[in-house]
């Protein structure tokens, strides 16, 4: 499949996943990006507007509790970290939810662990529970219990055993694969997958589509960011679960101003991943 017609089947999509990271969340000096943050729920809610469901997968809460606790460095132990994610996650609804009250539209926060994907009574109230909100035309946000579910948290530097998901990246991916949305789109601060590291190799170009993540796709990932878990190889690692499902995965840049206008509008932004050979189009 070309990238004119994936593009094409982006700009058509009904169902659609978005994650925002961490470094889309937080400004560099570590508050929240509250210009970023409602730039981007106005853009789920044009999309909302246009008769799509959107899901949002978010990262944060970690940074944010970090930030209102006024720590110099990322939290080193794993209950400071839970101690964050507690303080971070009611910060980081109350902006989803002021933001898109304004636009009318309402919000719904599911915490999520292993067990949710792994127990079936569990799943089954879960899926369900995503069905009647789309139903409802609310918005779920959705984000790791990193209060209770301490795998992620203890993963360090997004290596090491992460079982079912580690990272927000892997979870928008099954979240995704789970309520068969059409794409799923990484948001991250970079504008997509790169040849090499961006910040370290000047000669590193943007890669427009990936057909098939083969193991010289994988190596071009890097290491985890400075403040989120995972990096461009836990994308990686979404963009195969989402294709492999027979959907269409994006990593962009959620620091771009109207980037889910552009890419919804069928503009060549970020890397699309194709889905895999002989999966259904959906």
């Amino acid at each position: 499949m070309d990238e004119a017609r994936i593009r094409q089947r982006v700009a058509a999509a009904r169902r659609i996943v978005v994650k925002a990271g961490t470094n889309v969340i937080m400004r560099d000096d570590g508050a929240v990006a509250l210009g970023r943050l409602y730039g981007l729920i106005e853009s789920v809610g044009s999309l909302k507007k246009q008769g799509r469901h959107v899901l949002i997968v978010s990262s944060g809460a970690v940074g944010l509790g970090a930030q209102r606790l006024r720590l110099e460095k990322k939290p080193g132990s794993l209950t400071l970290k839970q101690a964050c994610a507690a303080i971070g996650q009611s910060r980081l609804m109350s902006v989803y939810e002021e933001g898109f009250e304004k636009m009318g539209l309402l919000t719904a926060q599911v915490l999520l662990t292993e067990d949710d994907f792994t127990d079936r009574t569990r799943f089954q109230n879960l899926s369900a529970t995503l069905e009647k909100l789309f139903e409802l035309d609310a918005v779920p946000i959705l984000n790791e219990n990193d209060t209770v579910s301490t795998l992620e948290l203890e993963a360090p530097d997004g290596k090491g055993a992460r079982g079912l998901f580690g990272d927000n990246d892997r979870l928008s991916a099954l979240v995704m694969s789970k309520v068969k949305a059409d794409v799923l789109v990484i948001l991250s601060d970079v504008d997509g997958l790169f040849t090499g590291n961006p910040a370290h190799d000047r000669a590193a170009t943007l890669i427009p589509l990936v057909r098939e993540i083969t193991e010289e796709i994988a190596r071009y990932a890097d290491g985890p960011g400075a403040r989120g878990r995972g990096g461009m190889s836990s994308k990686l690692d979404a963009a195969r679960i989402a294709t492999e499902a027979g959907g269409i995965a994006v990593i962009a840049n959620g620091r771009t101003p109207g980037i889910l206008d552009r890419l919804f509008a069928g503009e060549g932004v970020g890397t699309v991943f194709g889905p895999k050979a002989g999966t259904r189009d959906r």
